[in-house]
């Protein structure tokens, strides 16, 4: 029997419980409690995992998934080009290797490795979390962070030798680089030090600073942040020559944000202009080497529109409209290339239709329409990408769910399309229909949602309904081996736009948000509904999968409706909803969900907080996921909750919580995500009936 604490909180006069608080983190506890509940977390713990290896004894189908998925990402993977004087940049993972590794084409053509993760950490346990080439390409500043915990430490090589130029820079989590001509310095964005924040708000408190290669971090003069919000993240831009500086600042992960301008002749540290600041809504600026400025934004325009400026008078009043909102697409990414006419005679612009990515090619001077760019298919597109210094040619990559990733190549000047680059192996893909179908919410929305089964006549099968509706986020159709080794199986295989997400734009994401939230367990609930319906599968038959954000949705939908699935995936969840702004990143959510301390918000977080609203019942099969060095979602999440549903179940289907080491988050090795994937598959397979 789990320990129960008679344990409650005050919340606006409203006493809430928390019966399983022992199992957050230790640090977290009373000094009085410390020893006792950290025993009893321990204890708890170990039993738990034995009662998983238990379970999963018990299960049939985890070696056969296991080489499924390592067929099916045995072609590896190749990524977008990233062009810097003569040099190029890419990410490829060759067959066999545990991560993808970062590549330099040089001026002779000669292809040359730069950054192996399991060269810098054999154990496997090393990412490479980003990377920014200066604009001649001689030097390179990236990112890594070990055992999964994403704190990254900034370093920089000189790119013909491989030498280091710099002793690593901590506190550079989720920052960006901007460098300046020259390669000498950039721009970057670092936590201030621990012993200047206030205990508990280490992972807060972000400066926009300058660095010259060469001198000492700490003495890196602060260009921006300096009494902005605790939870604002920053992003930093330059120009290719040099004279201006862009710093984006938003409020954690707020659909919104506040923009700003630096000239950089006179100095490296400017005051910055304001180009917008408080607008309910995204912007983001490009500018040219004539100082011409392309402003993108959703403000009073949620599926985007693209406008057109001048850097020496950069705020809105001097805008003039280029590219229209459109009513049933949005408006992604766009480039300017060189035509028959001269420079920068084309702008190509990249645009997604009900999550389907499009391309199109229009005249750079009025927003003309002139050409459609066919793509391999009904998939979606990342880029455009281009040579900063110009040209007439692009780079995109393609994907849809049969598809590995392609990298094409376009030139603008002769219309002509090519596969550009292919990942280096060979996969054997299984025989999928998939297909885009259309249901109604239960407020009457129409939602949209992928369905994978394999070819042939449809019927009743086991089935696996993924959701995520929440920042933003679409789900789009890309290769997805999780989904081609449970279809290829024999089931189906269901992915659902709901809202909350972008696949329908801004106005999309807000309809899932704050006091809107509901609505995205409802269209989650409506999703499971329709397949069920159209005859596809039954409850039974029936699993959830989440994670993250998603996990969130998993564990709200199987407490409000338990007898509508016949088992549940939750991994690296949120579910203490009232908590959840205690420990990692949770404050910086606050935008997405609403705050706890505010009177109505609580409310509107209380009544679907999974943990808090868990009551006896006849609960499916769940399988809670957590990893002890994840830095943005506390394990104390999927801990709390399967306490709570071990004690609620009336059922005999197990609740287990899986627990594992090292890894956090975000990016892990090849081997470790099959592994995870083919256990949590093996589970599906075991309480839907599917016998692979």
């Amino acid at each position: 029997m789990t320990q129960r604490l008679s344990l409650t909180d005050d919340y606006h006069g409203r006493p809430v419980a928390d019966p399983y608080r022992w199992l957050e983190d230790p640090a977290t506890f009373p000094q009085e409690d410390r020893e006792q509940w950290s025993q009893w977390q321990t204890d708890w713990g170990a039993a738990q995992s034995r009662t998983y290896q238990e379970v999963r004894d018990t299960w049939t189908t985890e070696e056969s998934f296991e080489q499924s998925l390592q067929g099916l990402l045995a072609g590896g993977f190749q990524g977008l080009p990233t062009w810097r004087g003569q040099r190029q940049f890419f990410m490829r993972r060759s067959p066999g290797q545990q991560f993808a590794v970062l590549y330099t084409v040089d001026p002779d053509g000669e292809e040359r490795v730069l950054i192996d993760p399991m060269t810098l950490d054999e154990q496997g346990t090393t990412t490479l979390d980003g990377y920014q080439p200066s604009w001649e390409g001689d030097r390179l500043a990236y990112l890594i962070s070990v055992a999964g915990t994403e704190e990254s430490e900034l370093h920089v090589l000189d790119v013909t030798t491989g030498e280091e130029l710099i002793a690593p820079i901590d506190r550079c989590r989720f920052s960006s680089i901007a460098w300046l001509p020259g390669g000498t310095q950039f721009y970057y964005v670092r936590r201030q030090a621990p012993d200047l924040v206030p205990q508990g708000e280490e992972q807060f408190h972000r400066r926009v600073r300058l660095h010259t290669v060469g001198r000492d971090p700490q003495e890196d003069p602060q260009v921006f942040g300096a009494g902005r919000l605790k939870t604002e993240y920053f992003g930093v831009s330059t120009t290719r020559n040099g004279r201006w500086l862009v710093v984006s600042a938003s409020e954690g992960t707020a659909p919104r944000n506040d923009l700003f301008l630096g000239r950089l002749d006179a100095t490296l540290t400017p005051d910055l202009a304001t180009v917008v600041t408080g607008r309910d809504g995204n912007t983001a600026i490009t500018i040219r080497e004539d100082d011409r400025m392309y402003v993108w934004t959703d403000f009073e325009a949620p599926r985007g529109r693209l406008l057109v400026g001048h850097a020496d008078q950069p705020s809105p009043e001097h805008w003039s409209p280029l590219l229209d909102e459109e009513p049933d697409s949005v408006l992604e990414s766009f480039k300017l290339l060189d035509g028959p006419d001269g420079p920068e005679q084309y702008l190509v612009v990249a645009r997604s239709r009900h999550s389907i990515g499009e391309l199109s090619i229009h005249a750079a001077s009025d927003g003309a329409a002139l050409r459609r760019v066919e793509t391999p298919g009904l998939g979606t597109l990342s880029g455009p990408t281009a040579r900063p210094e110009g040209g007439s040619e692009f780079w995109y990559v393609y994907t849809d769910y049969a598809t590995p990733p392609l990298v094409m190549r376009y030139d603008c000047l002769t219309d002509e399309q090519e596969v550009w680059a292919r990942p280096p192996g060979s996969v054997e893909v299984p025989e999928v229909d998939a297909r885009q179908v259309t249901y109604t919410s239960e407020d009457g929305t129409q939602v949209r949602m992928y369905v994978l089964s394999p070819a042939g006549p449809q019927k009743v099968r086991p089935t696996i309904l993924y959701g995520y509706g929440g920042f933003g986020i679409p789900l789009a159709p890309a290769y997805n081996p999780e989904a081609l080794a449970w279809v290829g199986a024999g089931g189906t295989y269901a992915f659902a736009n709901l809202r909350g997400g972008g696949e329908e734009g801004e106005a999309w994401h807000r309809a899932g948000m704050l006091a809107n939230k509901q609505n995205v367990f409802d269209d989650f609930h409506a999703a499971a509904e329709f397949l069920i319906g159209a005859g596809l599968t039954e409850p039974e038959q029936l699993c959830i999968s989440g994670g993250s954000n998603g996990g969130l949705l998993v564990g709200a939908a199987v407490v409000q409706r338990p007898e509508l699935y016949g088992a549940v995936i939750c991994t690296a969840p949120l579910l203490d909803m009232i908590r959840y702004v205690t420990s990692q990143l949770g404050a910086t959510w606050t935008v997405e969900y609403g705050d706890p301390a505010v009177e109505q918000e609580f409310e509107w977080l209380l009544a679907y907080s999974p943990y808090h609203n868990v009551s006896t019942a006849e609960y499916p099969a769940v399988l809670f996921s957590v990893f002890d060095n994840d830095t943005r979602t506390d394990p104390m999440h999927g801990r709390k909750m399967a306490a709570a549903l071990q004690e609620a179940q009336r059922g005999e289907a197990p609740i287990l919580l899986r627990t594992e080491s090292d890894v956090g988050h975000g990016a892990r090795s090849l081997n470790r995500a099959i592994a995870e994937t083919a256990e949590t598959l093996a589970f599906a397979a075991h309480y839907t009936g599917l016998q692979s």
